[in-house]
């Protein structure tokens, strides 16, 4: 249920509800939007009557039933506001949201050395992107691939983020190495063979550092929202999906399918903003750029791309991954779409 109160709404009568509501045995969690605020109720609300809790106060304009299972991530959990992740970087706080400037995400899919990762951060930073992107561990479908460098790789990382002030997005793979991952990156993420470890989910929402939550390779958009209710019903509200490419019956021409309906979609559905990673959707650097323009046009709220300083000898995934020059090209190619979309930040430099 959410209780929508009326606007002017005065901070003592809040709380006065808040306590109201705890005393009949909910989690009430208090959301402020630009005109009004809203309390969602959590917990055995399926046979209280929403007239009687109306009742309550009269600064209550109504009470409404999500009736969504995924209840916190829904749109109607804050009475469709979007909410904010703001990010705290070495270069000030970044926030996802639908109605802030886009975010770019760019790096190779994993560190290698710390010459290639910090001159990586480098050449992106100039470009525009506000977060470098580097497995530290890697998941592998096979077990003789490249499987990262692992912790010493949070080294080299952190050495990145302290050359650049990029904010740092890797991802974790067991929930015994989220605390040594939380002292290098700010965003943590969920890879898309995670995104059904439930285990993993859970301890991601009991820690404080936003998640990234990539879309399982055969997930429904359900299965995935319910993925990010597991995170948020943990304590953990800063979640941002992550689109990477659907496994489909046609794989010849492209590494995934990259289910881009999956922006309006989502939108619809939930107030949590969206990412579109474009390498991992097609697998091939030449249809990252299209694909790119394509998300951002279609409201994507950030962009993860791969950037590589020599793709032919990357360790991983270098067929999708893009030339720090080309990069350079693309972002500015993205301006002009996102300047026409008002999504576009002005302090991003012109690259010519």
């Amino acid at each position: 249920m959410i209780v929508v109160m009326k606007p002017g709404a005065p901070e003592s009568e809040v709380d006065r509800l808040d306590a109201e509501f705890r005393s009949l045995g909910l989690s009430p969690e208090k959301i402020v939007g630009k005109h009004k605020t809203v309390i969602g109720l959590v917990g055995e609300t399926v046979d209280m009557d929403a007239l009687q809790l109306q009742d309550l106060s009269p600064w209550i304009e109504q009470v409404l039933r999500v009736e969504k299972p995924y209840k916190r991530v829904s749109r109607e959990f804050r009475h469709g506001e979007p909410s904010e992740v703001i990010v705290s970087t070495p270069n000030g706080p970044v926030t996802f949201s639908q109605h802030a400037p886009v975010v770019v995400v760019a790096g190779p899919c994993s560190v290698e050395n710390e010459e290639m990762i910090v001159e990586t951060a480098r050449r992106v930073k100039a470009a525009g992107a506000q977060f470098l992107r580097g497995g530290a561990f890697k998941p592998r479908t096979s077990p003789y691939a490249f499987q990262g460098h692992g912790e010493s790789a949070l080294a080299l990382l952190a050495a990145a983020k302290e050359a650049t002030g990029l904010g740092i997005i890797t991802e974790v793979m067991d929930a015994a190495d989220i605390e040594v991952i939380s002292e290098v990156a700010d965003v943590l993420q969920v890879g898309a063979r995670n995104m059904h470890n439930f285990s993993l989910l859970k301890k991601m929402g009991a820690q404080d550092k936003p998640v990234l939550l990539k879309r399982g390779m055969s997930a429904t958009i359900e299965e995935w929202l319910m993925a990010a209710e597991y995170i948020v019903a943990a304590g953990n509200s800063n979640v941002i999906f992550c689109e990477r490419g659907i496994r489909t019956f046609d794989n010849q021409y492209a590494r995934n399918t990259l289910d881009l309906s999956a922006i309006p979609v989502l939108r619809s559905l939930t107030h949590l903003p969206i990412m579109i990673d474009p390498s991992h959707g097609t697998g091939k650097s030449e249809y990252v750029p299209s694909m790119a323009a394509a998300a951002l046009a279609a409201g994507a709220d950030s962009l993860m791309i791969e950037v590589h300083p020599n793709p032919s000898k990357a360790l991983s995934d270098g067929p999708q991954s893009l030339t720090p020059d080309r990069f350079d090209r693309l972002m500015t190619e993205l301006s002009v779409i996102g300047k026409a979309v008002g999504r576009w930040d002005t302090r991003v430099p012109a690259l010519i």
